[in-house]
């Protein structure tokens, strides 16, 4: 497949969302920017959240990673249905009662100017890492297969692309990001499918034979029962997704800012229970591509990767002809996308809401608010860009392993602040909260990077963010009035 059809595809699909932007951001405000004047439909907010839940991670990494954990991670997934009814009824009722558009500006209500800060703090550094990760993962492929046969370096391939989603979002923000995530979800989704049915056809089978194989396969293990010290261990899976939805679709600014465009809570909630059950199937699809692509390796003997990532690009464009790397392509594109626009417009919202107080500035035009937003977006987008940078440098691993390990540092020290705030009536020396905040990460590094020689064997997996969570919560308790 040549660079210069798939330069064509990735332009037209650009074209596309440029199209769609231009009929949603009109008279678009501030308020438009961040919370879509209040008037997304819900349907529309939880198919689009679908893709934004999943991103290039999924749409890469999952498929990938089946070789090493086979269907493991359902268990995670199961434990999302548990962290959405949290959100759904904990949560949003909060988040809606208090009508915030930052949902770090709870902290300051609950606690004070510092842990306000801090939550904010963190939800800056995790989405920064989280979308860096997302966007690399992506663009890389695009650069192995299109950009670097023409000569153009990585940091350029980087930045066209970053520019180009800082055009169509900087305007609309929210309210352009609920309708374009809706094209991306439908065009991941299709990819997977079609990809699933070129590999039907190559190994000359129907699809029923198709599942057989895979549920027959060493690949399809969903529950691991016996061992309680094996990261794959059901129960660990259960837990660890229900507080990995909490922490990255409830305390997340960017998932989060999607929900409160809505018209209601009650809309909200709809949206939030709907996206639960469908990343069910989802999910189970993206395993289930994995798993394909593992029997059509073995079979036809293409030699896996060392890194489980290039799984799914290598047989899509290399293997399975013109079309189904065309299909691949644009559900990479979609998934770029996806993994970046809400996250710039998110961290946009916040850093001008949280740290610049922008609402709160009453001796300005709504024009000069316009104004000092088109900056921050601007900058975010150039921070973004380095760190994508740097990640490059330094990759070494199945790139949503390393994303959640580090959402168990990042986020951890968000789970320890909101679950002290609902659930102890207890208020805190607000000045030592960020000294908590730094100290709960450094010792949960320390408990994991020592539990093999302190816990007879064990070692932390996603559950690394229920510890950190709860030691930050602890600390909370220590510093209590």
């Amino acid at each position: 497949m040549s660079p210069q059809l798939i330069l064509l595809v990735f332009l037209s699909y650009t074209v596309l969302l440029f199209a769609v932007s231009l009929v949603t951001s009109r008279k678009a405000t501030n308020r438009a920017f961040f919370i879509g004047n209040k008037a997304s439909p819900w349907f529309v907010v939880a198919y689009g959240m679908v893709g934004a839940s999943l991103s290039g991670v999924t749409f890469i990494s999952i498929p990938g990673w089946v070789g090493d954990t086979q269907f493991s991670y359902m268990m995670v997934v199961f434990g999302y249905l548990v962290g959405y009814f949290v959100i759904a009824k904990i949560l949003l009722p909060l988040y809606y009662k208090l009508n915030l558009t930052s949902i770090y500006s709870y902290l300051e209500s609950r606690f004070g100017f510092w842990s306000y800060k801090t939550g904010a703090f963190y939800f800056l550094l995790s989405r920064i890492i989280g979308a860096s990760f997302r966007m690399f993962l992506v663009v890389n492929v695009l650069q192995l297969f299109v950009f670097d046969a023409w000569g153009v370096p990585f940091w350029l391939t980087i930045t066209i692309f970053i520019v180009l989603i800082w055009l169509y979002t900087f305007k609309g923000g929210i309210k352009t990001i609920v309708w374009t995530d809706t094209l991306q979800t439908t065009f991941m989704l299709l990819a997977v499918v079609i990809s699933v049915f070129f590999i039907v056809k190559a190994l000359d089978i129907n699809f029923s034979s198709l599942i057989s194989m895979v549920t027959e396969s060493k690949y399809s293990k969903i529950f691991y029962l016996t061992e309680w010290r094996d990261p794959r261990y059901f129960l660990k899976q259960f837990l660890s997704g229900a507080f990995i939805a909490i922490v990255m679709t409830g305390l997340d600014q960017d998932m989060m800012q999607k929900n409160l465009s809505c018209r209601t809570l009650k809309d909200a909630q709809k949206n939030v229970i709907t996206l639960s059950w469908i990343l069910v199937p989802v999910n189970l699809l993206f395993l289930f591509l994995g798993a394909v692509l593992f029997i059509y390796a073995g079979k036809t003997g293409i030699n896996i990767p060392a890194l489980s990532d290039d799984l799914f690009p290598v047989v899509a464009i290399d293997y399975l002809g013109t079309i189904a790397g065309l299909v691949f392509i644009i559900g990479l594109i979609a998934a770029a996308y996806s993994s970046a626009d809400s996250a710039l417009t998110a961290l946009t919202t916040s850093f001008s809401l949280d740290f610049l107080g922008l609402e709160r500035m009453k001796n300005i035009t709504e024009k000069q608010k316009i104004r000092i937003r088109f900056v921050v977006h601007i900058g975010i987008s150039i921070l973004i860009l380095f760190v994508i940078i740097i990640f490059r440098a330094i990759n070494d691993q199945a790139v949503i392993q390393k994303l959640f390990t580090i959402a168990g540092y990042t986020y951890g020290p968000l789970l320890g602040m909101y679950a002290f705030g609902l659930f102890a009536r207890y208020s805190v020396k607000d000045k030592w909260v960020p000294v908590i905040a730094v100290l709960s990460p450094v010792v949960c590094y320390f408990l994991s990077y020592f539990s093999e020689q302190l816990f007879n064997g064990y070692k932390f997996g996603f559950e690394l963010l229920i510890v950190n969570g709860l030691i930050t919560f602890l600390g909370l308790y220590s510093i209590r009035k």
